[in-house]
C-alpha cells in the first residue's frame, strides 16, 4: 500500500465530508438557536482545517531525499499534527466560551426533527469515517492519519452529547444543551493537547520504546564478534528512525574484521520495522 496516496485519500474524504457536515451543523443550530450544535458545528470548521492540514502536510511528508533532507521530510507529518493539535485547542475555548454564555444567560433554543436528523446523520458519516482512518492508520503507522481517526471518533462522541442535548432540552431541560457544548469544549481540548504530546515527543527526538530497544538489544547480541553492547539510541526522521549503535568487540581485532561485524550488525537491524538507517560505532574491548 502506498503510504502518501492512502494518506492524501484519507484527507480529501475529511475535507469532503466535514465541509458538508458543517454546513448542515450550523444551519440547523442557528436556526434552532442550540449551542451544542453550533459548537459540533465549528468543531466540525476544525476538521476541515485538519483534513487540509493533513494533505498538505502529506504532500510535504511525500517528497523524496534531497541535498538539504538526505533522510527525507518525513517529519512534515509529525509538524502538520502539532498545527492540527494548537488549532483543535483554539476551537475548544471558542466553544466552551459560547456555551458558559448560554447557560448563564439561559438562552433557549427550538427543538426540531432537522437538528436530530442532522445529529444522527453525523453520527453516521464519522463512525464510518474513524473505522476506515483508524485501520489504514495502524497500518501505515502515520500520526497525520491517526490524528484524523481521533478526531473522527471524538465527532462522534461530541455529536452523541450534542443529541443529548436535543432531546433534553425537549423535555424542557435547555442548560443541559449549553453543559454539553462545554463537554464537547474539554474533548476537544484534551485531544489536541494528546496529539501536541505525540509530535513534540517525536520532534524532540525521544528515544525509542524501552521493549522495541530490549528487542534490538537482543538481536545485536546475537552477531559473532559482539563482546557487548555500549548502547542503542535512536533519532527519529518522519516515518521511521536512524539507530545510533555502539558495540565494543576485541581490541586485538583486525580493522577489516571489525568492519563485517559493523556490516552484520547494521543489516540485522535494518530488517526491523521501522528502522530507515543504522550507523555502527566500534568500540575496542
Amino acid at each position: 500500500m502506498d503510504r502518501f496516496k492512502a494518506t492524501k485519500k484519507v484527507a480529501v474524504l475529511g475535507i469532503g465530508a466535514n465541509i458538508f457536515l458543517l454546513g448542515i451543523k450550523l444551519t440547523a443550530g442557528f436556526l434552532s438557536r442550540s449551542q451544542a450544535m453550533i459548537a459540533d458545528g465549528f468543531n466540525s470548521a476544525g476538521d476541515v482545517f485538519a483534513s487540509v492540514m493533513t494533505l498538505v502536510g502529506n504532500s510535504i511528508a511525500s517528497r523524496p531525499e534531497d541535498k538539504d533532507h538526505p533522510y527525507g521530510h518525513g517529519k512534515a507529518e509529525y509538524i502538520f499534527s502539532m498545527i492540527i493539535s494548537l488549532s483543535l485547542m483554539v476551537v475548544s475555548f471558542t466553544i466552551f466560551k459560547s456555551s458558559l454564555s448560554s447557560i448563564i444567560n439561559k438562552a433557549a433554543f427550538g427543538t426540531s426533527w432537522f437538528l436530530i436528523t442532522v445529529a444522527i446523520v453525523t453520527i453516521v458519516i464519522k463512525l464510518l469515517l474513524f473505522l476506515y482512518t483508524n485501520r489504514l492508520g495502524k497500518v501505515l503507522e502515520n500520526l497525520l492519519v491517526l490524528a484524523n481517526s481521533e478526531d473522527h471518533r471524538n465527532d462522534v462522541f461530541v455529536t452523541a452529547g450534542t443529541l443529548l442535548g436535543i432531546i433534553m432540552g425537549y423535555l424542557g431541560f435547555s442548560w443541559v444543551d449549553g453543559a454539553v457544548g462545554i463537554g464537547i469544549s474539554l474533548w476537544i481540548f484534551y485531544t489536541g493537547i494528546k496529539i501536541f504530546i505525540s509530535s513534540f515527543n517525536v520532534l524532540m527526538d525521544t528515544d525509542i520504546d524501552p521493549a522495541f530497544k530490549e528487542n534490538t538489544y537482543c538481536i545485536v547480541s546475537e552477531v559473532r564478534g559482539v563482546d557487548h553492547i555500549d548502547s542503542i539510541n535512536a533519532k527519529p526522521v518522519g516515518a521511521g528512525f536512524i539507530l545510533l549503535i555502539k558495540v565494543s568487540v576485541d581490541g586485538e581485532m583486525s580493522v577489516n574484521e571489525s568492519h563485517k561485524i559493523a556490516s552484520e550488525v547494521k543489516a540485522r537491524v535494518k530488517n526491523i520495522k521501522g528502522v530507515k538507517d543504522a550507523v555502527v560505532h566500534i568500540n575496542p574491548c
